[in-house]
């Protein structure tokens, strides 16, 4: 059975050439164009439709909400709840009012609470993480169980913190009273305003690893010929810091400060699990006061609002520091 060849092309001299393959035309033709300018969208699209499904579309149907009356009677067809324009966005503000008042001193509650964690975490991640910089016996040992916080599970670790504050059978009171008698009484830890140092030291030890961790990776990165430089010059260890440390660490510390002040001024599971759903006046962070204002009075318009004025106060937030840092690294 014989076949018939594809003819082959000539050139000006009339030398037979190869003619290019059918496949490889083809894959220049329509298909080509297709895979190389919609494969990347047909790519992403999997993780569009996750993010539109979890993250956005909830987004819009909560500020939606918020314009609603939205309150235990309407939950069955939150749909018939009456629309009440900025009525819940202005109970909200009122600082007269018992909500607006609850919630200013819930947000001043959580200024604080975030400018410690941030601050200590950060401190203490960047403290580990020069003195992990040079290579000694043991440095794996430490650096291991320096990230043993952030590599636990967050409930059972904080569950963990739960019952070592117990005032009677925790570990921090026994040790405080009884081995190191610091202390005349066994405190409460858990209640009164002994619940805001509470949470705040159960986030510093869940958060600074961290710091540490992505400090650590910013220290190695430096090359060692600028320390030994700045060493020849006569700096000595705190001088290196300063002059050589913090400067090549800028662009880690950049992102590490927002994403840190974002996830703590986020912060909801470590109340939820230290205090329960009755948290102290003390340890009332935002994100526990707007659950309690949706679940325990059942008012989801209420609630929604309070959600919307904190990323907007979010969005403000991260806008401005971008903005700045960027503006300092133009004029540097």
């Amino acid at each position: 059975m014989t076949t018939v060849s594809e003819p082959s092309a000539r050139d000006v001299n009339g030398i037979a050439t190869a003619s290019p393959p059918r496949s490889s035309r083809r894959s220049r033709g329509r298909g080509g164009v297709f895979s190389s300018r919609w494969l990347p969208l047909l790519l992403l699209a999997p993780a569009l439709v996750f993010e539109l499904g979890i993250h956005v579309f909830p987004m819009i149907t909560g500020i939606w909400i918020s314009f609603l009356k939205l309150t235990k009677f309407f939950v069955a067809n939150w749909g018939a709840a009456p629309f009440v324009g900025f009525e819940n966005y202005r109970v909200a503000i009122d600082v007269n009012g018992a909500v607006g008042a609850g919630l200013v001193r819930s947000f001043v509650i959580t200024c604080a609470f975030t400018a410690l964690v941030v601050g200590a975490s950060w401190a203490f991640g960047m403290c580990a993480a020069v003195a992990l910089q040079r290579s000694f016996p043991g440095r794996a040992i430490l650096r291991t169980l320096f990230l043993l916080p952030y590599a636990l599970p967050m409930y059972a670790a904080i569950i963990a913190w739960k019952f070592m504050l117990q005032r009677d059978t925790g570990a921090v009171n026994h040790f405080l009273v009884d081995n190191l008698h610091l202390l005349d009484e066994k405190p409460f830890w858990l209640i009164g305003d002994n619940a805001f140092w509470s949470v705040v030291i159960v986030a510093v030890w869940k958060l600074w690893p961290f710091a540490f961790l992505m400090l650590m990776a910013g220290v190695q990165s430096v090359p060692a010929e600028v320390y030994e430089a700045s060493a020849m010059d006569g700096a000595g260890a705190l001088r290196q810091w300063r002059a050589v440390t913090l400067p090549m660490l800028r662009p880690v510390n950049l992102v590490l400060v927002l994403v840190m002040f974002l996830w703590t001024f986020n912060d909801f599971n470590t109340p939820f699990v230290l205090f329960g759903s009755a948290q102290p006046p003390a340890g009332d962070l935002i994100s526990f006061h707007i659950y309690n204002a949706s679940f325990l009075t059942w008012n989801f318009g209420s609630g929604a609002a309070m959600s919307v004025l904190l990323l907007l106060f979010l969005l403000l937030v991260s806008g401005a520091y971008l903005l700045l840092t960027n503006r300092r690294s133009s004029d540097a």
